[in-house]
This record gives C-alpha cells, sequence and structure tokens, in this order.
C-alpha cells in the first residue's frame, strides 16, 4: 500500500503540470518498485469459490492477449504504459483478490484511503485558482485527477460503523468537497459516482439506526428546502453553481464521439478489441489534439470494448454481477454490504464515465469483488470486523 500510495501521488502531482515531469515518473516508478516487491510474496494461487475458480482465470488470461495484442517493446513505450494508470498496471488489477482476505489487510486500505483524502485538501489548497476558474480547459483536468484521491474515502463512509467520529467526519466532508467541485465545473459522470456514494452511505445508516422515523422526517424536510434552493439560485442566477450543470446536462457532448467510434470499429474490433494501445478514429474532439485517433473514450463500457472487446466486458460482468448479489444478499455485515454497493456503483458508472484505470477506486473494486466471494468475511459479525480494524493486535 506504500507502494501504491507513493505511485498514485507521483502521478496526481504531475498532472497539473507545475512540477518537473522526470521527478514524478521517477516517484512513480519507486512506487511500483516497492508495490511490486510487497505484492509477489503475498499472491497465493488459492480461490475459494468454486464459480470464481472457473471464471477468473479466463478472465485474467484474456487480459493478458489485450496486453500483448500491441504491446511495443522500445523504451518509451514500456516506460509510458507504466506510468500511465490506463496503461499495463490496469491489467494487472484484478490479481488483488489473490491476496490473503484478511481484516488487517483492510485496515491498511482504509488508512491508504485517508491519507490520500488529506492529499486531496493539500491538492485543492494548493491550486484553488485553477479550481475555481470554470470556464479553462485545465479546470477540468484537475478536477478529474484530484478526484483520484478523494472518491475512495467513499468506501470509509460506506463502511461507517468501522470507523471513529473523525475518520466519518473527514471522510464525508471530502466526497461532499469533491461532489461539489463535480457539479461547479459540469462533470456529469463524477458527480453521479459522488452522489450514488452519499446516497447509499445514507441507506446503509438509516437501515442501522436506531432514529429511524426522525431521521427520515429529517431527511425529507433537507430534501425539500435543498430543492426550493435550487429552484431559486437557478431563477435568480444561471451562472451559479447548479446553473453550468444544467446547461451541459442539455448538451449532448457524447453522441458525435461515439458516431466516430461506431464508425470505426469493424466486427472483430467489437469481439476482441483492438488490444492496449487500440485507438479510433475521432477528429477535432481533444483540445490541441496531435492526430485524429483517440485511445480513450469517456464512456466506460465502450473504452472496455476498445481494447478487449465484448469479451471483456461480458467476463468483468460474469464476475461482478455475482458478486454483487452474494455481498448484498448473502451476507451477515455491512463490510460486505458496503463492498457489494462499490461494485454497483462501479457497474452503473460505465455509462457516465470511465471507472477502470489503476487508481484506488478500482483497486477497491476489485477487493470488494474478492470480499463477496469470500463466504468466511460474508459471515463474518460485524463486532469482530470492527474490533480488528480499530485495534489489529486484537487478532491472533
Amino acid at each position: 500500500m506504500l507502494g501504491f500510495l507513493v505511485y498514485t501521488l507521483g502521478y496526481v502531482i504531475s498532472a497539473p503540470g507545475k512540477f518537473n515531469f522526470i521527478i514524478c515518473q521517477l516517484f512513480q516508478i519507486i512506487g511500483f518498485v516497492i508495490l511490486l516487491f510487497g505484492c509477489i510474496p503475498l499472491i497465493k494461487s488459492k480461490i475459494d469459490n468454486s464459480y470464481l475458480k472457473i471464471i477468473y482465470p479466463i478472465y485474467f488470461i484474456w487480459l493478458l492477449s489485450v496486453i500483448f495484442r500491441g504491446f511495443q517493446f522500445d523504451y518509451i513505450s514500456i516506460k509510458n504504459s507504466f506510468i500511465n494508470p490506463n496503461g499495463v498496471l490496469l491489467y494487472f488489477t484484478p490479481l488483488i483478490i489473490l491476496l490473503p482476505q484478511k481484516l488487517t489487510f483492510y485496515k491498511r486500505i482504509f488508512d491508504v484511503i485517508i491519507i490520500m483524502g488529506i492529499s486531496f485538501l493539500v491538492c485543492d489548497v494548493i491550486f484553488i485558482k485553477g479550481l475555481l476558474d470554470r470556464y479553462n480547459e485545465l479546470t477540468r483536468d484537475y478536477i478529474e485527477t484530484f478526484t483520484i484521491l478523494s472518491v475512495p474515502c467513499g468506501f470509509i463512509l460506506l463502511t461507517y460503523p468501522y470507523h471513529t467520529n473523525k475518520r466519518k467526519l473527514i471522510a464525508g466532508g471530502i466526497v461532499v468537497l469533491s461532489l461539489l467541485l463535480a457539479i461547479y465545473r459540469a462533470r456529469r459522470g463524477l458527480s453521479f459516482i459522488c452522489f450514488s456514494i452519499l446516497m447509499f452511505s445514507y441507506y446503509i445508516y438509516l437501515i442501522n439506526t436506531k432514529k429511524k422515523v426522525l431521521l427520515i422526517y429529517l431527511s425529507i424536510l433537507t430534501v425539500v428546502i435543498g430543492v426550493l434552493y435550487i429552484s431559486d439560485t437557478y431563477k435568480v442566477n444561471k451562472n451559479g453553481l447548479f446553473g453550468f450543470i444544467v446547461q451541459r446536462g442539455e448538451t449532448d457532448t457524447r453522441t458525435g464521439v461515439e458516431l466516430y467510434f461506431y464508425n470505426d470499429m469493424k466486427t472483430k474490433d467489437w469481439i476482441i478489441g483492438r488490444g492496449i494501445n487500440g485507438e479510433y478514429f475521432c477528429p477535432g474532439i481533444d483540445f490541441n489534439q496531435q492526430t485524429d485517433y483517440r485511445a480513450l473514450i469517456e464512456t466506460g463500457y465502450l473504452q472496455i470494448i476498445l481494447k478487449g472487446g465484448i469479451v471483456s466486458l461480458a467476463l468483468y460482468l460474469l464476475i461482478s454481477i455475482p458478486a454483487i448479489f452474494l455481498g448484498f444478499f448473502h451476507s451477515k455485515n455491512i463490510l460486505s454490504k458496503a463492498s457489494a454497493i462499490w461494485i454497483f456503483i462501479a457497474v452503473m458508472s460505465l455509462y457516465p464515465t470511465t471507472v477502470d484505470s489503476f487508481s484506488l477506486q478500482y483497486l477497491v473494486v476489485w477487493i470488494s469483488i474478492g470480499i463477496c466471494y469470500s463466504k468466511k468475511m460474508r459471515n463474518l459479525p460485524d463486532n469482530i470486523i470492527k474490533e480488528i480494524i480499530n485495534n489489529p493486535s486484537s487478532l491472533v
């Protein structure tokens, strides 16, 4: 987790272009080396669930085929593939479910989530001027890059009973701030993710609190006041916080890109994809676009198809959807239900945005899949989980 943290921070601080790229890339390389040497001794080949034991190897072998189709072995290409979160490390992320399913490991995940969340706040303070410049194209890049650090805090909200009030307060504030920044810059996909996290966190709290009636009344009152306030604000100033996203909501920015994608993809490409370096013809879309070909499409499921085809998307869904049902309907603790919700949000986000990247958000998706497929984890009582996460030394 230390290696992953160093790698991610190296990438994030390079995005604004204010720091030396060589130093940032050096951080990423150091982080990757630490991560590699930390993970290899922990990986085990044993998978307990019979269904996952069959489908997972097929999926991982297919991901390896995606890597080797179109991979370039020159120094520059290899380096760029490892320092880019959408590069080769993305396809090795599913290996994390082969790590031992231990609560002490999940505690480390929660620790890293908080560290990244605080790093997000630091980045916001440093680059506050750029973040508030709504009409600067770089503002969009700032927000989308910085929220790599903040969105995983939602997993702490979903597992709130296991954490201290201080952690819950920090995580909640960070997710709300991420939502406000996403709304301010009209990032619809990011807004959807943050809002979904908050709503599901509220749902988990609602079904576990003893003051349900009072909470429901307060919630209804808050929603009504919020709707009236937003409506009044929008009438008074259409250029306010919500005015921009309303304007963006009325603007179709995807159809043109998707039509280019559909026109360029052949039958074979739809089935097996174009490999790790696959691109599609899409002229005049990106700011300062150097070529007429793009390696990224903002629609998540199409991005998966571009690289690995419908085969890759189908195998991913065949793993993730059963995990959702196991974690939510066949579990006895909030950790499993929160994991199922996290996977569900990731699957639902395949249309409005791209979740798949070598980021903590996507890493937690596969950690959640491991939790949901583990019968032992699903059957642990909440009090045992809380005790171990708050006091790891209690685990013998």
